[in-house]
């Protein structure tokens, strides 16, 4: 199989099994695992805040930020598509008691002056405005790259009104790739930042939520609460640290890949590829009269694994795991489909 489902389906390269095999590890609940603290100290300092957290995954690191921001009954603003909204089991209600107000955004990022008009009133009618809540890159915008700019400007607008930022960076990393600046540049505009590193960077294994130590140390506590304090977790916190030091230069090469599919199909009649900015492809199929699952039932027949992103557009995202020469491959076999 050719698996293009998700960046999240890489496997742990050798070095990653070996530093597992290697660890020198203690436990994480008494802060005495030597390879966690390494691997948080390195994050840190990567995403310049001042200190950081090692969590399981990405949405457990996205909700102990919304509960270590907010209090029950807030809202939180965040773009309609966001995957905080969208695929997290509608956790900040269900765990935070707190509500979403969403904004429907351009490529994923929201008008400032949109986020400008939601901030609530001081009123006995509203509740109060907790938290706003941004994604870089967007993964309902097809891996869009929120600009610096916009960031800029958002974190501006939440000054002027208290309101602390967090990004959903699960996948900053490649905003950066693509853009040329560093993570750190993005972090700057938030005051709370999540970033994955078993997505595109390939650990088995884990995220990090940075901000500052007072930040961090609440947060910890709403780790423990939500049973994801860990004991000899070294054994993943050191593939994690090759990923979050050895695999972030070579992401420009998934976007290679993905822009030479997302050409090859749009090349092929019925196909219609969206704008390529990093590694997901957004393909609408309308125009071969299959829908999105019964087109990706045609190339699963064939060994090959995607997703429906919608009733008539397909998602495809290439990772390190995927080579070049098996995305020729992928363009000759749907050509045959079509």
């Amino acid at each position: 199989m050719i698996d293009l489902r998700s960046d999240t389906v890489t496997k742990p390269t050798e070095a990653m099994r070996r530093a597992a095999y290697e660890a020198e590890v203690g436990d994480d609940v008494y802060e005495e695992d030597p390879s966690v603290k390494k691997l948080e100290a390195e994050a840190a300092a990567t995403l310049g805040k001042e200190d950081a957290l090692f969590v399981t995954s990405g949405t457990q690191g996205n909700q102990i930020a919304v509960l270590t921001h907010t209090r029950p009954g807030n809202e939180v603003i965040l773009e309609a598509d966001s995957h905080v909204f969208f695929y997290e089991g509608a956790a900040m209600s269900a765990l935070a008691g707190v509500q979403p107000r969403t904004i429907v955004g351009h490529r994923g990022a929201m008008n400032p002056d949109d986020i400008e008009a939601a901030v609530r009133a001081d009123d006995i009618h509203f509740p109060e405005t907790g938290l706003i809540c941004l994604e870089n890159t967007h993964n309902k915008a097809g891996g869009a790259v929120v600009p610096l700019e916009n960031m800029r400007r958002v974190y501006e607008t939440a000054r002027e009104h208290g309101i602390p930022v967090h990004l959903d960076g699960a996948r900053l990393f490649n905003a950066a790739a693509a853009s040329g600046k560093s993570v750190k540049a993005y972090a700057d505009w938030t005051d709370t930042v999540q970033i994955c590193l078993s997505k595109g960077l390939g650990a088995p294994v884990g995220s990090i939520i940075a901000g500052s130590s007072s930040f961090i140390r609440q947060a910890r506590k709403w780790r423990k609460r939500l049973g994801g304090g860990l004991r000899q977790v070294g054994m993943i916190a050191a593939p994690a640290y090759i990923a979050l030091t050895e695999m972030t230069e070579r992401l420009s090469d998934d976007h290679e890949k993905a822009r030479l599919l997302a050409d090859g199909m749009s090349c092929l009649p019925g196909y219609e590829a969206a704008p390529v900015e990093t590694n997901i492809v957004l393909v609408d199929v309308t125009a071969t009269g299959m829908t999105a699952a019964a087109f990706v039932e045609k190339l699963k027949e064939r060994g090959i694994l995607a997703v429906p992103f919608g009733p008539y557009v397909v998602r495809f995202v290439t990772h390190y795991d995927v080579t070049e020469q098996e995305i020729y491959d992928v363009l000759d076999d749907i050509e045959r489909i079509g």
